[in-house]
């Protein structure tokens, strides 16, 4: 006899609202599929941007100075959950700080871009931002270029992540700093190990209640039976 989870239908990892009369939920995916001049972003499976107001702007309003020029990319990955306004700068956003200056004379034009063009500034790239599987991300957190939010982690509302996030850490404030880790590193190492967001849908579905309320233990043994 097939289980309840099993019974069920499962939900549609490429439907943009999956939650229904709920329009300002949208999985991330779906929405980046209808964005092709985005090229630099990536997420996946069933991570989810809620927001009353401007859900389906995610991608030109929450991802900043998204120029694409750095060459560096957001990858965000799955069963994520990311609240209202929360924020990904790019490392366009950044200014040279070589010299006595941070000012961008040569986006003006004129004169002052032929003295010294854009291409020669000593711009500082500050590499690919990466959040991991299982995110939460509070309101309005912002999470600023180069960083890498671990597995299981959870930002703070409001928190500016400036550096990076060990996997199942929870981080608040601004610069954001660890007030608490939710396993311990060896659990959390176990945790990493088993990547049960790499799971087909329907076996998720079916380790749920461990996945939510379980033991790392439990859901280890839940796992080796399935292999």
């Amino acid at each position: 006899m097939r289980s309840k989870a099993e019974a069920a239908a499962l939900p549609d990892p490429d439907a943009l609202h999956p939650v229904p009369n709920k329009p300002r939920i949208v999985f991330l995916k779906p929405l980046l599929a209808t964005m092709p001049g985005i090229t630099n972003c990536a997420v996946g499976d069933f991570t989810y941007y809620d927001d009353p107001l401007h859900a389906k702007d995610f991608f030109r309003r929450n991802v900043i100075y998204n120029f694409q020029a750095s060459g560096a990319r957001l990858e965000i990955g799955r069963y994520c959950a990311i609240a209202t306004g929360a924020r990904f700068m790019m490392p366009d956003a950044m200014h040279a700080m070589a010299g006595p200056s941070t000012y961008p004379f040569g986006i003006l034009g004129g004169a002052f871009a032929t003295a010294l063009p854009l291409a020669d500034y000593p711009w500082r790239n500050a590499g690919d931002t990466i959040l991991g599987n299982d995110v939460w991300v509070g309101m309005e957190a912002l999470v600023m270029p180069g960083v890498r939010i671990g597995h299981g982690a959870v930002i703070g509302a409001q928190a500016v992540v400036t550096r990076d996030v060990p996997d199942y850490a929870v981080v608040a404030g601004n610069p954001a700093r660890v007030m608490r880790r939710r396993f311990s590193e060896e659990d959390a190492e176990r945790l990493v190990a088993l990547a049960w967001w790499d799971w087909p849908a329907a076996r998720v579905a079916r380790a749920i209640p461990l996945i939510v309320k379980g033991s790392v233990t439990a859901l280890e043994d839940f796992s080796a039976q399935q292999d």
